[in-house]
């Protein structure tokens, strides 16, 4: 009897470790089946490479100073003695005869099937010659038709035909997380293949005011400027032209030139030789939230009108300091740092419609655009001088008028007055306000003495952040001032 009832359990135990291993095979099974799934979701580019790479091309080039270190640096990356270094022997091991002539390797790609490249225009700005190689090994002398150092473009011609040309997408319908893929020669290796996804769209870079940069983590290092940015169909969305780094190396930050715009330019290059961008003539900024409330609106958008330049198609309409610019066109404007772009796509000598916010309401007024200067920078580095008769007000700082010459330096029409001194404690001190700015206007009203400062702010009522326009030698801002109860 024991010994038929322990055989059984060993036959029960037996049978649960065989459920147990079949539970787990077939758990493995499921846990595999979905690394799978997962691993067959990722696109494949492997065809997109083999149908796009003949039309990359590698771009050095000659300059006859050999002292020209900075000719490899890229603009928005931080070198550093490495990285240089890097690039120096990789230049000395490809000619191992002795110093080099051939630099700033670069990338490009081809438009058309009878040899127009472009490239960016920091690849090739310094060259006394341009190198091209194809593909097939084929190294060609480039002529640089044009360059536009504004956007960072730059159109080449190569002396053959029958070349094979990538096709041009559409940027505009881009969207952020979509994949896109690199195709250059970063550091000199030819037809390297990076990936990624887009980071986001419309993006403003200092110093880099008509380009709406696509960002993307694709990895782009020295090499890759001027090579193609691809979406999953195969087209060319964008121009690789410059990182982010604070380490000499890529940190996932890239950007690229939206080929609109690009192929935009190299059309005006081609036909005309130069590039003419749509020009507003305003200063603008950004609408905090703090001068959102003090402009009377809901929430912080647009770009805020901080001057209007002499002799600009904004001054010669209807566009005053102080309006807020919610749409361009019929494009609505979040952030100022969108208005530039769109105003330089506009042809020159064309209307623009204008939605701007004047006074808490909202108004439509055209302006003929002009066109873009060769130097716009029209901001004085004078300072105001002050004159004698000083009032002290309740925004706790003291003003004094000016004299016409200052005013004029200072591009201002008519009024303004100068800050003499502020209070530390005080809400003109709070708000930014500093000695020796120039207050020209207080809740869009014009102030020419103390004594205006003072009427306007006993009109205020019970409003408690108020707008002030400060003039300052690197150009107007406005400021939210909180008064105090």
């Amino acid at each position: 009897m024991m010994s038929t009832l322990k055989q059984y359990w060993q036959l029960q135990r037996s049978l649960i470790m065989r459920r147990l291993s079949l539970y787990c095979l077939i758990a493995g099974l499921s846990l595999s089946s979905a690394a799978m799934a997962r691993v067959s979701s990722l696109p494949d580019f492997t065809t997109l490479v083999k149908q796009n790479h003949k039309a990359v091309v590698n771009i050095s080039i000659i300059q006859s100073s050999p002292e020209d270190d900075a000719r490899t640096r890229i603009p928005g990356l931080d070198n550093n003695d490495q990285l240089d270094d890097l690039l120096r022997r990789f230049r000395e091991e490809q000619s191992p005869g002795g110093p080099p002539e051939s630099n700033a390797l670069g990338s490009g790609f081809i438009i058309t099937a009878d040899g127009y490249i472009l490239t960016n225009n920091h690849v090739v700005e310094s060259a006394d010659q341009v190198l091209v190689r194809l593909h097939d090994r084929r190294q060609l002398i480039a002529e640089v038709v044009g360059t536009d150092p504004r956007s960072d473009v730059a159109l080449l011609k190569i002396d053959a035909r029958e070349l094979p040309v990538v096709r041009v997408g559409n940027s505009d319908i881009l969207e952020v997380g979509e994949w896109v893929l690199a195709i250059g020669s970063p550091f000199g290796f030819d037809f390297s293949v990076t990936a990624g996804i887009v980071s986001a769209t419309g993006r403003a870079l200092p110093s880099e005011s008509y380009v709406p940069f696509i960002q993307t983590d694709v990895a782009i290092n020295p090499g890759n400027s001027g090579g193609p940015l691809f979406n999953l169909d195969g087209e060319v969305i964008g121009i690789n032209s410059q990182i982010y780094s604070r380490t000499g190396s890529f940190m996932g930050l890239s950007f690229a030139i939206p080929i609109e715009m690009a192929m935009d330019v190299a059309e005006q290059i081609r036909v005309t030789g130069q590039v003419r961008r749509g020009w507003l003539g305003v200063i603008i900024q950004e609408v905090t939230m703090e001068l959102a409330e003090s402009f009377g609106m809901g929430r912080a958008h647009g770009a805020l009108v901080a001057s209007i330049l002499p002799d600009s198609p904004a001054a010669n309409s209807s566009l005053a300091v102080g309006d807020i610019i919610t749409h361009f066109d019929g494009d609505q404007i979040e952030r100022s740092s969108s208005l530039p772009p769109l105003v330089g796509r506009v042809p020159v000598n064309t209307d623009a419609t204008l939605k701007v916010v004047r006074q808490g309401k909202s108004i439509e007024l055209t302006v003929n655009i002009g066109e873009l200067p060769s130097d716009d920078d029209l901001r004085q580095s004078m300072r105001p001088a002050s004159s004698p008769d000083t009032i002290q007000s309740a925004l706790k700082l003291t003003v004094t008028s000016l004299d016409d010459d200052t005013r004029e330096a200072l591009g201002i029409d008519k009024g303004g007055v100068l800050v003499s001194s502020v209070a530390p404690d005080g809400p003109a001190y709070k708000a930014g306000i500093r000695v020796d700015d120039v207050i020209s206007t207080i809740d869009n009203r014009p102030v020419d003495s103390a004594r205006d400062v003072n009427q306007v702010l006993s009109e205020i009522g019970d409003r408690k952040s108020i707008a002030v326009l400060v003039h300052r030698a690197d150009g107007p801002v406005f400021l939210a001032l909180k008064l105090q109860d």
